[in-house]
């Protein structure tokens, strides 16, 4: 599989949908607890489950003829998780049959035509209650029965859901294209940047809806390379937005980057790099994207012979994690460079896939450790006794050495500097995992 699935819970309110997320996004279960991040909500985890890594949605409670504004817009979040979604846990409160609304909701998702394992919560005993039947009446399949406050039947619950992988992640994009997703604020000309694009190049097959995502992605060639281009609903902060809503614009995005090969970190110049900035790239710095910033409505900005550097040195202070992503200066108004973006995307798309044999990493570790001795302390001083590359995209590479907690930070950042001044790693992060003989 080529992206992680989404697992989106929905059901009427008070139903546990809440206490079921948390039991498997949590230490029970899935073993795996919410990934941590500048722009990580409770409102999704990434779990584990026999192998499988997904990531799984909790919802607000649906009321679907409520007129009440609150209880409309979670209606209307709700919505957007299951459009999102590969498969859908749809939660009832299993102590009672079922109701008008959970009649609505599952006409919903019989809607959706997407994979749906219809759940009775709170069955506290191993046997079915005297109404259980009453709920094939949904016409969702045969119900499971679970208790997410006694951790019953959660395992069996899993088991379906990831036999519904297969069949629900199908990616029909060829290997050699390049995916690119454009992430940033709203208002900073992702979709205008894409139309630029597009209509510059003429070359434009045809606009694909995704069946499980909100995006538009539009696939082409340009020199002879395909590309597929993801445009994403822009991140607003969260004092301009409700946040709830907010969440889902972040689920959006984090969708979108986990798709693709290369993300394009949209700013706009007026404003700088702002908090908001800083948290939407560093989705696709965690999630180990290639990247590239590009800065847009260059044309708008007053210049003199100091603007270009002054501007990039505050970018790369403002981003500092980010110092691998080369920074391009472009305007979707004007088209200025904008052709430089897709060579762009080759070459760190390139860089993101290199691979460094063994021999070679090794020699040049050996050559860093002589130059700069590995760090010690009380007398025991970090031996690597060798490195190996795992994978890529990200480039991986594993240290084995006799003490990990020797291995500090600052001495694998010094290593990952050797690296990349003996290979062209521009545009994609470095992953070291230190191993400890025996482990």
């Amino acid at each position: 599989m080529s992206r992680k699935p989404i697992v989106a819970v929905v059901g009427r309110p008070n139903v546990g949908k809440s206490t079921f997320f948390n039991r498997i996004a949590g230490k029970r279960i899935s073993i795996v607890e919410d990934t941590p991040g500048v722009t990580r909500d409770r409102v999704y985890a990434d779990c584990e489950w026999l192998n499988y890594k997904f990531t799984m949605i909790d919802t607000g409670g649906i009321e679907p003829n409520s007129s009440d504004v609150i209880l409309a817009q979670m209606r209307d979040q709700a919505q957007i998780a299951i459009d999102t979604a590969d498969v859908i846990i749809f939660l009832c409160d299993g102590k009672y049959s079922y109701t008008a609304a959970d009649e609505e909701i599952a006409q919903m998702l019989r809607i959706s035509k997407k994979p749906v394992l219809l759940v009775l919560n709170k069955i506290d005993v191993y046997h079915k209650p005297d109404h259980f039947y009453d709920y094939y009446t949904l016409g969702l399949g045969d119900p499971l029965l679970i208790s997410s406050a006694n951790a019953l039947g959660l395992g069996d619950l899993l088991d379906e859901v990831v036999k519904c992988f297969d069949d629900a992640i199908r990616d029909t994009e060829e290997e050699d294209t390049i995916k690119i997703c454009f992430i940033g604020k709203p208002n900073v000309g992702k979709s205008s940047m894409v139309n630029k694009i597009i209509g510059e190049k003429r070359v434009i097959v045809s606009d694909i809806a995704g069946t499980t995502r909100d995006a538009i992605d539009t696939p082409f060639e340009y020199k002879g390379q395909s590309f597929t281009l993801i445009d994403t609903a822009g991140i607003r902060r969260k004092s301009k937005v409700n946040e709830s809503i907010e969440k889902y614009s972040v689920l959006r995005a984090m969708t979108a980057v986990e798709r693709a090969d290369v993300c394009f970190i949209m700013i706009d110049a007026q404003e700088g790099v702002t908090d908001q900035d800083k948290k939407v790239a560093g989705l696709a710095h965690e999630a180990g994207k290639a990247a590239v910033i590009v800065v847009n409505k260059w044309d708008l900005i007053e210049k003199d012979n100091r603007t270009f550097n002054e501007y990039t040195r505050t970018v790369r202070d403002e981003l500092a994690y980010m110092s691998y992503a080369p920074i391009l200066f472009v305007s979707a108004e004007t088209g200025q460079r904008v052709e430089q973006l897709l060579d762009q995307a080759v070459y760190v798309s390139n860089n993101h896939a290199l691979r460094i044999s063994t021999g070679v990493l090794n020699d040049i570790l050996n050559e860093a450790i002589a130059l700069n001795q590995t760090p010690s302390d009380k007398g025991k001083r970090l031996k690597i006794y060798y490195a190996t590359q795992a994978s890529v995209k990200p480039p991986t590479f594993v240290l084995f050495v006799n003490d990990k907690e020797l291995a500090h930070f600052s001495y694998i950042r010094y290593l990952e500097n050797q690296l990349r001044k003996n290979f062209n790693f521009e545009g994609t992060p470095i992953v070291f995992n230190v191993r400890q003989r025996g482990e």
